[in-house]
C-alpha cells in the first residue's frame, strides 16, 4: 500500500473513532421535553398514575444518559426542572419510576446532589 493511501485509510478511520466516542449528549432541553408529558401528574392533576407518554419520557431519559457524565447531567437537568414547579409533590416525583416500570440511577428530586451519581461503580450504573 502506498504512503499516501495508508495515510488517508489512517484519518478516515481516526474521524469514525472520534464519531463514534460518546460524549455529553444529554442537554436539559432534551431531558426537559421528555419529561412534560409528566408534569400534570407530578403536580397531583394527572391521577393516580402517570400516562403512557410520561412513563416513554421516564424511559427515554433513561436511554440517554449511559455515561457517568451524562447520568450527572441528566440529574442536572431534573433537578433544575423539578425546582421550575413549586406545586411538585415529591413524594409522587419519587416513586414516579416506580410507577413507569423503570429503574433510574438518579432521583427526581429537588435537593438531590447530583454529583454523588457520578462516581458510582460501573457495574452499578446500568442496572
Amino acid at each position: 500500500m502506498k504512503k499516501g493511501s495508508l495515510i488517508s485509510v489512517l484519518a478516515v478511520l481516526s474521524l469514525i473513532l472520534l464519531a463514534a466516542q460518546p460524549g455529553y449528549a444529554i442537554s436539559c432541553s432534551q431531558v426537559s421535553s421528555a419529561l412534560a408529558p409528566c408534569i400534570s401528574y407530578l403536580i397531583g392533576r394527572g391521577g393516580n398514575n402517570p400516562s403512557p407518554a410520561c412513563c416513554s419520557g421516564v424511559k427515554s431519559v433513561k436511554g440517554m444518559a449511559r455515561t457517568p457524565e451524562d447520568k450527572r447531567a441528566s440529574c442536572s437537568c431534573v433537578k433544575a426542572a423539578a425546582n421550575r414547579y413549586p406545586g411538585m409533590k415529591d413524594a409522587v416525583a419519587q416513586s414516579l419510576p416506580d410507577k413507569c416500570g423503570v429503574r433510574l440511577d438518579i432521583p427526581v428530586s429537588r435537593t438531590v446532589d447530583c454529583s454523588k451519581y457520578v462516581y458510582l461503580p460501573f457495574f452499578l450504573m446500568f442496572k
